[in-house]
């Protein structure tokens, strides 16, 4: 393994290729396994032959969609080849997946992401990551994960973990499902609000369980059987996602298959997966594009940035920001 990804960025099959976007119909050139980013400085974005580039790059704040506005593009380019260098193979299958996900309707979009991340379980970049992660997990605690409560004809589905800083272990993803199931078939068919209890709504994936699963293929079965994001989705027109504090991970990927999604000032969005040699998978790469655009969702994805409250309002990553 040690020579395999030279070579593979040798022939182009994984990497990072930046190029200056211009004004033009012509098609991009570019081998299906690089990371195609576009950058641009000056006023007039183009609007047109942008379909090659995963990620649209500029200098300033609030560019329009699907222009990713950053403080300095020599430091973000340097940022994204410092994480395609660590993490080649997840950041190519984080760009293919995006470029793949709004051609298919969710149910196939939640099918292609898990068959991505139950692949990328089995990588030398995720193993190599748990090596140096094997000490870090949630705070252990017992008791139900989620909570159910009625108030006003609103059924209130409550992340219950917080001394674990809501992490999603299999105990609340079961749990949660189960809670979702229940909203589906609640023949009052009222409002749902999902929120979380403690200082966050929920850090994501709990890293203690991350990568346990011998079959890889099994894997992929339980996570398209147990999939809290695809159950929201069902019901998303009923249904507001209250988030608050840090939003990681699944921590994110989840709540946004809501209808509404509201956030508490402060609130801050991050997908670290790709750095741990995955993508994401709670849901991601499906619920994250259709709010703000494949671009937008595949940079949030391969940088890990935090984004934050106003930014996500300005994106629709969020709808509103309530206090």
């Amino acid at each position: 393994m040690d020579g395999l990804i030279p070579r593979l960025f040798e022939t182009d099959a994984v990497g990072l290729r930046v190029v200056e976007a211009v004004q033009s119909d012509q098609a991009l050139d570019v081998a299906p396994g690089l990371l195609r980013v576009g950058v641009h400085v000056g006023e007039a974005l183009p609007t047109q032959g942008l379909d090659a580039f995963d990620i649209l790059l500029t200098e300033g704040p609030r560019p329009p969609h699907p222009w990713v506005g950053v403080p300095s593009l020599a430091a973000e380019i340097a940022h994204l080849e410092a994480v395609v260098a660590a993490q080649p193979l997840a950041a190519t299958v984080a760009a293919q997946v995006h470029r793949m996900t709004l051609d298919l309707d969710r149910e196939a979009a939640f099918l292609l992401e898990s068959f991505a991340y139950s692949t990328l379980l089995a990588s030398e970049g995720f193993r190599a990551w748990r090596e140096t992660a094997k000490s870090r997990s949630a705070r252990d605690d017992q008791g139900p994960r989620v909570r159910l409560e009625r108030a006003d004809g609103v059924l209130h589905i409550v992340l219950d973990r917080p001394r674990g800083r809501n992490a999603v272990d299999a105990a609340m993803r079961d749990a949660l499902c189960a809670a979702l199931e229940f909203a589906a078939l609640d023949p009052d068919r009222g409002r749902v609000r999902l929120r979380g209890e403690g200082a966050v709504f929920s850090i994501g994936g709990d890293l203690a369980e991350f990568g346990r699963a011998p079959d890889m293929a099994a894997a992929h079965a339980i996570r398209t059987l147990r999939s809290p994001a695809r159950l929201l989705a069902g019901i998303a027109d009923r249904v507001t996602a209250a988030l608050h504090g840090p939003c990681v991970g699944g921590g994110v990927e989840i709540p946004l298959a809501a209808g509404r999604v509201v956030a508490q000032p402060r609130t801050t969005f991050r997908l670290p997966e790709v750095s741990m040699g995955l993508i994401p998978g709670a849901g991601g790469c499906v619920t994250i594009p259709r709010r703000i655009g494949r671009r937008r969702a595949c940079w949030m994805a391969v940088s890990g940035r935090v984004v934050d409250t106003t930014t996500a309002l300005a994106w629709g990553l969020i709808d509103a920001v309530e206090t």
